[in-house]
């Protein structure tokens, strides 16, 4: 049995109806054995402020970047607002690049999806965040990836995932992005 690998997922919408907290729900089921995907929520992570980080670093955000030191990969499943990131993950990425140093995405595998109403999928958030995650030493998996477009015909009522080719997708991914942390942690 492979060593369990330990992932921050952490979703980048605040709303409980999120179809992207649904597929996160759904990695955690579909995940291969030797991941444990444990969930992170953004909805306590106050805006990015100097000010506020000077008189003291707020405790939902000391609890996610000790999360996330702690992972061994992480898993951020995010939606795209106007062919971008959401302001909720953009914050997060800023507050984690905060120091002390190393800040604390320096040399994580990284992992990204989405999901959308839309018909485009996730890219335009995807590659926003490679570009931000980059210049914090990240390594983010390239492929493959996972742009669920039209995410209401994905998921049931209950925001189950209901669709067997995504969940293909799904477990082929989880797959490769086990092998892409291994790849890093065996380095380290």
């Amino acid at each position: 049995m492979a060593e369990t690998l330990r992932i921050a997922g952490i979703p980048g919408s605040l709303r409980r109806g999120s179809f992207n907290r649904a597929l996160l729900r759904s990695a955690v089921e579909l995940a291969p054995e030797e991941l444990e995907i444990r969930v992170h929520p953004l909805d306590d992570v106050p805006l990015y402020n100097a000010d506020v980080e000077a008189a003291g670093v707020p405790p939902p955000v000391v609890a996610l970047r000790a999360a996330v030191e702690a992972a061994d990969g992480v898993l951020i499943v995010t939606p795209e607002y106007n062919h971008g990131v959401p302001g909720v993950m953009k914050n997060a990425v800023d507050w984690l690049s905060r120091p002390p140093r190393p800040q604390a995405f320096d040399g994580k595998p990284v992992g990204l999806m989405g999901a959308t109403p839309g018909h485009f999928g996730t890219r335009g958030s995807q590659y926003q965040l490679r570009q931000s995650l980059t210049p914090l030493n990240a390594f983010v998996m390239p492929q493959p990836q996972v742009l669920v477009f039209d995410a209401e015909s994905r998921f049931d009522d209950d925001l189950r995932l209901a669709d067997g080719r995504t969940g293909e997708l799904l477990e082929r991914f989880l797959a490769a992005f086990a092998t892409w942390v291994r790849r890093f942690r065996d380095v380290g």
